[in-house]
């Protein structure tokens, strides 16, 4: 059986459960917040979450594990059938990570965690992300998926990070991105009506309050 490490509050953890559930793949859950210690860089080479473990070893980047989840795992597929829309599918999900989930990700702190953000890396985040959501509005189909028709792994990406990033941009930044980008805001709420979001999103809040006192001890 496939074990998931990481935790619940995590977003990329959460596109990587919410592809298994999905695909209708029995795995187990095993809390693991990584970190710089020896035994967490044992099986995430970088400390980073989540890893899927498999029978011949430990994954780790949400991307790769989801290509892999796609190539190994019978159940609903995540990748259209041709290469073409596959590399469209990994462009889309690359995209929305590097110009949506990274930019939004630095002013986590003042948005979720009650730290301040330096004005310049806010501005500097405001650029990116302005820019992040421009990049998805002219290469995203939205039909009403991202890519398409089809559920994909470009929608895994999309629902857990521009829900946060859009938190950004009303605590932080005082822009709302979905404005004028109603596409964006049906698909969100199309993903949040999936079956099985409701699980995730309980499981979310309940690891929730255990995880912000970690936080808040590390401080």
């Amino acid at each position: 059986m496939l074990k998931l490490h990481g935790f619940a509050v995590s977003n990329y953890y959460n596109m990587v459960k919410l592809a298994l559930l999905e695909k209708g793949v029995h795995f187990e859950e095993v809390p693991f917040f990584g970190g710089q210690l020896p035994q967490a860089l044992a099986i995430s080479p970088r400390g980073k979450v989540p890893v899927l473990q498999t029978e011949h070893g430990f994954i780790s980047e949400t991307g790769v594990i989801l290509d892999y989840i796609e190539q190994t795992q019978p159940g609903k597929a995540l990748l259209p059938a041709d290469a073409f829309g596959q590399a469209k599918v990994r462009e889309l999900l690359r995209e929305i990570e590097l110009y949506i989930e990274l930019p939004a990700r630095t002013c986590y702190a003042e948005a979720f965690f009650g730290a301040a953000v330096e004005p310049l890396i806010k501005e500097r985040a405001r650029a990116d992300l302005l820019a992040g959501f421009a990049t998805l509005k002219r290469n995203g189909k939205f039909a009403p998926y991202v890519a398409g028709e089809q559920l994909t792994i470009a929608d895994l990406m999309f629902c857990f990070s521009v829900d946060l990033a859009c938190a950004v941009g009303k605590k932080v930044l005082n822009i709302d991105f979905l404005a004028d980008f109603p596409e964006a805001k049906a698909l969100l709420q199309l993903l949040g009506e999936n079956p099985h979001m409701a699980r995730i999103v309980a499981d979310k809040d309940a690891a929730m309050p255990a995880f912000l006192e970690m936080v808040k001890s590390k401080r």
